[in-house]
């Protein structure tokens, strides 16, 4: 046997172990089932409603219906009001984490941190204990005679809201940190020198160098919120779908799978168009664990 051939030897097969079973669990885990979604998305059902093999575009033409579109631009916009409430909230204690220096800064980074510790579906019941008619919030409201009867806050667009801003604000947090983390100080010293105020400082350094935080923070929050059913089925009691809550009735109810399949297709294709305009404006792929 050649030096060569024993050299290629050496240095391959110590690869092929190592990347070997990852490549075979991301074929099996992600290919198999988004190639297996994507056909099923062009086959048809029958009058008893079973999945038949006649592929056919009719699926992704139902889309266009107006009752859909309706749930298209309400998940949209359940999805923007998310996403700017995640960053109003989540921006300023980012900034402050970053520029904590004392023990405290793991303390608030582990507060962030903790919430992935339990099941999101437990603490969106929680929310939904909180806020109902005999909940803690009406109890308190009635105790300090702000309201003299139970108010009604759940099954309404602001608690689906509220659920989607508490799930999904962490990954708005922990981008914003990262990016913030990484400010060059001597920057805001020398704009201080120059005479800029606090205010000119933050709109015209900070607030652009933390830009990319802002938008990979942004898609993390968005794209999920479009898919996060279950928030809407329990605070906002299908008065508030999100195009997650379609995908989930043509499995379950409707038992239309090629029609929800179609659906998550759709939601995959958006989902990868604003990855890749995050990745031509400059993005860091590592900040959204691409």
């Amino acid at each position: 046997m050649s030096k060569s051939r024993l050299n290629f030897k050496a240095n391959t097969l110590p690869a092929i172990v190592m990347v070997g079973p990852v490549v075979v669990i991301m074929v099996l885990l992600i290919a198999v089932p988004l190639i297996y979604v994507g056909i099923m998305s062009s086959c048809s059902i029958d009058e008893f409603y079973n999945v038949t093999y006649n592929f056919t575009l009719e699926n992704y033409i139902r889309l266009a219906n107006q009752d859909y579109l309706k749930i298209y631009s309400q998940s949209i916009c359940i999805a923007f009001i998310t996403t700017l409430i995640c960053i109003l909230i989540g921006y300023p204690f980012s900034y402050f984490i970053a520029r904590t220096k004392s023990k405290k800064k793991k303390i608030l980074y582990m507060l962030v941190i903790i919430p992935f510790w339990t099941n999101s579906l437990i603490r969106i019941y929680g929310w939904r204990t909180f806020l109902g008619t005999n909940g803690w919030l009406n109890i308190i409201l009635q105790l300090l005679n702000i309201t003299d009867e139970p108010i009604d806050f759940l099954y309404k667009t602001g608690a689906t809201v509220l659920g989607m801003v508490y799930c999904l604000i962490p990954f708005m947090i922990l981008p914003l940190y990262t990016s913030i983390e990484k400010l060059d100080v001597t920057l805001l010293e020398a704009s201080s020198d120059l005479g800029a105020g606090s205010m000119k400082t933050f709109v015209n350094v900070i607030l652009p160098l933390t830009s990319g935080g802002i938008f990979s923070g942004s898609l993390m929050v968005f794209i999920p919120c479009l898919g996060y059913f279950f928030v809407s089925d329990i605070l906002g009691g299908g008065n508030s779908d999100v195009i997650g809550n379609l995908i989930e009735r043509q499995f379950q109810g409707g038992n239309n799978w090629p029609l929800g399949a179609a659906l998550s297709i759709v939601l995959i294709v958006v989902t990868l168009a604003l990855v890749k305009v995050y990745q031509k404006l400059g993005g860091d792929m590592d900040a959204l664990g691409v």
